[in-house]
């Protein structure tokens, strides 16, 4: 089975190409950073603040555009602390929105499954009647968590593959 890596975490993993994007963008007050662990994972944590309308955090990673037409899922692995995250997509980075699906992090390793077909077009949480992912290009993956509470948060990655 073809498989590419859009993204492999190890110790000598520079996150200068991953981006934190919080709500400050609106006002808000959530902080988040990035960071390479001594195991050799990423991992996104922080703090979720409702204050002045806030309450998401994500952190992305572009890359250059992938060519998705051989591949029917992603597959994530990752270690969480039994939060819901969303997993985004952009086919294009210049487009708006991005395509997304929602998992339940456990707080052992675990491998998750996401056809691509089953991604749907949101912007600024609102799904768009435009269709579920059916590019064969992708050029940004994200993580986000929004559970609409103050809460700390915390997930580990380890790799994003196309399969």
């Amino acid at each position: 089975m073809q498989t590419t890596t859009i993204f492999n975490f190890s110790k000598k993993t520079e996150t200068t190409d991953w981006t934190i994007a919080n709500d400050v963008v609106m006002g808000g007050k959530s902080l988040a950073k990035i960071y390479v662990n001594l195991e050799g994972s990423g991992v996104f944590e922080g703090r979720i603040s409702l204050e002045n309308n806030g309450g998401f955090s994500s952190v992305r990673y572009r890359s250059n555009s992938i060519n998705t037409k051989s591949y029917s899922k992603i597959i994530l692995k990752v270690k969480g602390d039994g939060k819901r995250y969303q997993f985004r997509i952009k086919d294009k980075i210049s487009n708006g929105y991005s395509y997304v699906t929602y998992f339940n992090s456990s707080t052992d390793w675990q491998t998750i499954e996401i056809p691509l077909s089953s991604m749907y077009p949101t912007f600024r949480g609102r799904k768009l009647n435009i269709g579920n992912y059916n590019s064969e290009h992708l050029e940004e993956i994200a993580f986000l968590i929004g559970n609409k509470k103050e809460e700390s948060f915390k997930l580990e990655i380890d790799t994003v593959v196309l399969q």
